[in-house]
């Protein structure tokens, strides 16, 4: 019974095996093409070898070689046999590029043209590719005036199948602007709506090139101010007369009706006082109504959520026009949804700065609540450190509701440089340095010296005038604690040169300690010791004899503390907050020197953002020094001097104050004030234009502070960002007479530095 169920089934297994062999690819045949390998189409299709065959494969396989941009057909076939299926892959390639040229350039460089051509000889020929070479053309004469500028491209393909390409541009004429003419302004004035537009008119210092894109933007400029002065429904137009290569522009304008803001609601909110969100706002009934206040209020109100860990907090602004009034009344309509809490903080981006670093900068911990105030003032800790180009914060779910894991994304900058170069100042005259540091340094960090947050520098300088060599050293965390501790090795002088106020060689060799402490986000202290060794020598033959006795060896063993209140935004670029800077130092043999004076510098700036970025600056400084015990002044090296770059400009280096009665050098004095005003206008991103007015004086006794003689100057001046370096280029104009002077004269001052 076995045997005959057997028989009967066995042939059923055969057919059966035998249809799946069948069903299998057993050959692929790849042909037509010439140029692209075998290789490289077998690499980029799925069928296989032993593989069943599927339409639903094969039909992607050829949406994939297609894609290549090298086939302009594709056909597949199959065929069975007892082996299985053969799949044939037949293809038409794309003519290849032999030859691409360019003609009808006249007026502009044909090199120009050719960098807009993406589709290049030897590539295969892309209608894409062709169109889109066309089209860029086209756009960059435009933008060089020509407004009715053609481009076309032809192809012709040879028996190899090689294509050569033409493209023909018709360049045509510039239009110019002859006139503008304003129509249906009544708010604002003709000449006003003109020096909105970047279209202008033919002229002696305008080519009044006509380009119909900045005319577009023009548009959109005018109804933008429109908007911002309640004409919430203007409408603004052009259209363009031809005459020849002549275009007369008109701008017709319908300012529609002007709105102001009439009652405004704030309703939803329990945890924030009304009158708080209130004067949050930005804005009060009377406004001129503009839709962006309104935007920014309901931004403001969200805000003092954010401050106070509601980050969830939904405002949403509503405006309704109220005929009785004719005003719009507006309304805020608040959810404040609940407290959100930080679970854990990561920290990413960082690929050499260690997570300890950033995480002790952060003013917001696991915990607490989400707090924007908190997160501001972190984001603001971490750009102050100069390690990062960017630093962003971001949040996402946490582990149960109402809990945020805070995600802190930095961009690394690159904290470690050699430089070296030269420049030329009023002061040091031509100067070449060389420099070697590291702002984020490890001293633990064998592999790459990187990661701690500790900042190394080496600098050796030379010049016609100063010589300096100097190596810093400072960690601003030790005991992993907000204390700092640096240490400083210095060698510096000068030659002599009476023209930057200098009528002796000096030689100062030193160095010193100092550690700092953290007390809050605004206020640090500091405590150090200095010592050093300063030589006068070869003073002028015609100089006083109190200025002679001044020469020999000395050294000089001090004590210093410091104390520094600090609420700038940004310690690289302020635009807003406070710099107050205190020190004190004692200078005393019974610390193992040679002299005894005390001295107390005290320097203030009080910054102010006004439009477009430019910041005026409010900068005083005091400085007051006394000498005790056997010493009966303070030595020349050690005394305030003033005038120059640094801080009065239009007078000579270090020429306001006591000179020498004989020679006319500076001698210094044990009193000094210095004030400056300075306007700083960003005229672009590496160009400001400064404005400035300068005051102070030197006085020989510190009893004689602020007793007369004040010298004053005004100026103005330039700060350019160049490779080298920041330059700053000021000419002062003195008020007073330079003491040694019977007139008054201005003066450049010119300087090349390594910050901006």
């Amino acid at each position: 019974m076995r045997k005959k169920v057997f028989l009967i089934l066995f042939p059923v297994i055969i057919a059966a095996f035998s249809s799946f062999a069948a069903d299998k690819i057993s050959k692929i045949k790849i042909e037509g093409n010439k140029i692209v390998s075998n290789a490289a189409i077998m690499s980029t299709i799925k069928t296989r070898y032993g593989e069943i065959y599927n339409e639903e494969v094969i039909n992607n396989d050829i949406k994939n070689l297609y894609a290549t941009g090298y086939f302009d057909n594709i056909e597949v076939e199959k065929s069975k046999s007892a082996e299985g299926i053969t799949v044939i892959f037949k293809f038409k390639e794309k003519p290849v590029v032999k030859e691409v040229s360019i003609k009808g350039t006249r007026r502009i460089n044909r090199k120009r043209i050719e960098k807009l051509i993406t589709i290049k000889e030897g590539s295969f020929l892309d209608e894409y590719k062709l169109k889109e070479a066309a089209n860029a053309i086209e756009d960059f004469y435009q933008k060089k005036g020509f407004s009715e500028v053609k481009a076309a491209y032809k192809t012709s393909i040879d028996k190899d199948n090689h294509a050569n390409v033409e493209f023909i541009v018709n360049e045509s004429s510039r239009i110019r602007v002859r006139k503008i003419i304003i129509k249906g302004n009544e708010d604002v004035k003709a000449k006003r709506i003109l020096k909105l537009m970047r279209t202008k008119r033919k002229w002696f210092f305008n080519s009044g090139l006509l380009k119909e894109t900045t005319l577009s933007d023009d548009v959109k400029r005018i109804e933008d101010f429109y908007k911002e002065r309640g004409f919430s429904e203007v409408k603004v137009d052009y259209s363009i007369d031809r005459v020849g290569n002549n275009a007369y522009v008109t701008v017709t304008i319908q300012e529609g009706k002007r709105y102001y803001v009439g009652v405004i609601r704030i309703e939803g909110n329990k945890v924030i006082a009304t009158e708080r969100i209130e004067k949050s706002l930005g804005l009060k009934e009377g406004d001129v109504y503009i839709e962006r206040q309104v935007n920014d209020a309901a931004n403001n109100i969200r805000g003092l959520y954010i401050d106070k860990g509601y980050i969830y907090a939904a405002v949403k602004s509503s405006t309704f026009f109220n005929p009785q009034t004719n005003k719009i009344d507006v309304a805020f309509s608040i959810v404040e949804n609940h407290i959100a809490y930080v679970e854990k903080i990561d920290i990413r981006g960082n690929t050499k700065t260690r997570d300890k670093v950033i995480r002790r900068e952060l003013r917001i911990y696991p915990g607490d609540k989400f707090e924007g105030e908190k997160i501001r003032k972190s984001r603001q800790r971490l750009e102050n450190l100069g390690f990062f180009e960017n630093v962003r914060f971001d949040s996402e779910p946490g582990s149960k509701p109402n809990w945020e894991n805070l995600v802190v994304d930095v961009k690394e900058a690159k904290t470690g440089y050699l430089s070296f170069g030269g420049g030329y100042s009023s002061v040091d005259s031509f100067t070449g340095f060389i420099e070697l540091r590291q702002k984020n340094f490890d001293y633990k960090n064998w592999s790459t010296f990187t990661g701690g947050g500790q900042d190394l520098n080496l600098m050796a300088s030379f010049g016609d005038v100063t010589k300096r060599y100097e190596l810093d050293f400072t960690n601003p965390w030790i005991f992993d604690k907000p204390i700092s501790f640096g240490f400083q090795l210095y060698r510096r002088g000068h030659q002599q040169d009476e023209d930057v106020g200098y009528g002796y060689e000096e030689d100062v060799t030193g160095g010193a300690v100092k550690f700092g402490r953290e007390f809050n986000d605004q206020l640090k202290g500091s405590a150090g010791y200095r010592f050093e060794t300063v030589k006068i020598k070869d003073v002028v033959n015609d100089a006083s004899q109190a200025l002679k006795d001044e020469a020999g060896t000395k050294k000089l063993s001090t004590a210093e503390i410091g104390l520094t209140y600090d609420t700038r935004d940004n310690v690289f670029s302020p635009s807003t907050g406070i710099y107050f800077n205190n020190s004190l130092g004692i200078t005393a043999s019974f610390l193992g020197g040679d002299t005894d004076f005390i001295r107390f510098e005290s320097g203030l700036s009080k910054f102010f953002p006004f439009m477009r970025k430019s910041v005026l600056e409010f900068r005083f400084r005091l400085g007051i020094e006394e000498p005790f015990s056997d010493t009966n002044k303070v030595p020349l090296y050690s005394r305030f001097f003033a005038g120059g770059a640094s801080t009065i400009r239009g007078y000579h280096e270090r020429k306001i104050g006591p000179i020498d009665p004989v020679t006319n050098d500076p001698i210094g004095g044990e009193a000094l004030f210095v004030g400056n005003i300075e306007y700083t206008y960003p005229l672009n991103s590496v160009l400001k234009l400064a404005t400035f007015f300068d005051t102070g004086n030197v006085w020989e006794k510190a009893s004689d502070l602020l007793s007369g003689g004040i010298k004053s100057s005004v100026g103005v001046g330039l700060r350019v960002k160049t490779p080298l370096g920041p330059l700053s280029l000021d000419y002062g104009w003195p008020l007073d007479v330079e003491p040694g002077e019977t007139s008054k004269t201005g003066r450049f001052h010119f300087n090349v530095s390594r910050g901006f």
